[in-house]
């Protein structure tokens, strides 16, 4: 639901309709009480709005004015990813560190990614057991048990969007540098990641 936006013309009615009726109090437009209560109206309308914008502002996805206060908050930009160029990266980046709570699962890993606007998916590996793994299957050993691929795009294209891209942005960026070193960061210790590109 949007939310309501009223004018400086709604709040002098609202004004006018506060005072009491009678020829003393006048409410032609060009009377100098409606004048007054429309130079009024001009700051309640503005700061209408404004609050308006602190809600929207006020979560991550869509906050534009208080950006730099949600980065510096969160300890951003990352020291290991560096700035994010686009205002879609930086809200990402917002987005992907708040929500980033902990996990293990391979749900998780692949969450964290399309926070980023990185498309992934995951294979687990496990090593070779006689009387358990079936004919065909690969041959690995004990480690095997700790690597996992993440499968993505060669480039992930993050395109300029109305709305999400501010002004003076590219109309593309790509590259994956920012999903290795958030999943090498992110990932178990004893894991072994691999990244396979298609």
């Amino acid at each position: 639901m949007p939310l309501p936006n009223y004018t400086a013309l709604d709040y002098q009615g609202a004004l006018q309709r506060l005072l009491p009726r009678g020829r003393v109090w006048p409410r032609e437009p060009d009377a100098v009480q409606s004048q007054v209560a429309l130079a009024l109206a001009q700051v309640y309308s503005r700061t209408h709005a404004r609050a308006n914008n602190l809600l929207v502002d006020a979560f991550p996805p869509t906050a534009y004015e208080l950006l730099p206060e949600w980065e510096a908050t969160l300890g951003l930009p990352d020291p290991v990813l560096g700035p994010a160029t686009t205002l879609q990266g930086r809200r990402g980046q917002v987005v992907a560190q708040l929500t980033a709570v902990g996990g293990q699962s391979a749900a998780y890993f692949v969450q964290v990614a399309a926070n980023l606007g990185y498309t992934i998916s995951i294979t687990n590996f496990a090593p070779f057991r006689m009387g358990q793994s079936g004919m065909g299957s690969a041959l690995g050993g004990p480690e095997w048990a700790h690597t996992w691929a993440v499968h993505a795009p060669l480039n992930t294209v993050i395109s300029f969007r109305m709305g999400q891209s501010a002004m003076g942005e590219p109309l593309n960026s790509w590259g994956n540098a920012a999903l290795q070193e958030l999943l090498r960061r992110l990932a178990p210790a004893h894991a072994i990641l691999q990244f396979h590109y298609t």
